[in-house]
């Protein structure tokens, strides 16, 4: 059995906003629109499919948008980067103290030092 494929995601883990589009569309959307199908006369099969394609994109397309925004601000379904402090996000932080940026600035000061002490 072939091993599963990793991926690393940056930014949006666009699959995860599908997924969770999907799924949440089907939880609010559907009975959504069986609640607004009893305002209706539905004749036909084909009425109540024209119905619900009408009143089931909208709800699929604000869904879509709200969840994309949601993973945009939160940085949800990243795959857990970033929890146990291993993401870039908790090496980045580290890498930005002013500790860690003068002792590298220390470490060229030094190198100038011995040059200058080699010179005399």
């Amino acid at each position: 059995m072939q091993p599963v494929e990793r991926a690393e995601y940056e930014g949006v883990d666009y699959a995860w906003v599908m997924q969770t589009t999907f799924v949440v569309t089907i939880l609010v959307g559907a009975p959504a629109v069986a609640l607004l199908s009893t305002l209706v006369t539905l004749e036909s099969w084909g009425a109540r499919a024209a119905f619900a394609v009408r009143v089931g994109a909208p709800i699929w397309f604000v869904t879509a948008v709200a969840v994309a925004l949601y993973a945009r601000r939160t940085e949800a379904g990243d795959g857990g980067a970033g929890e146990d402090g291993a993401g870039e996000d908790g090496a980045g932080e580290g890498d930005s103290d002013g500790g860690d940026s003068d002792e590298a600035d220390g470490a060229g000061g030094d190198d100038t030092d011995a040059e200058a002490e080699r010179d005399d």
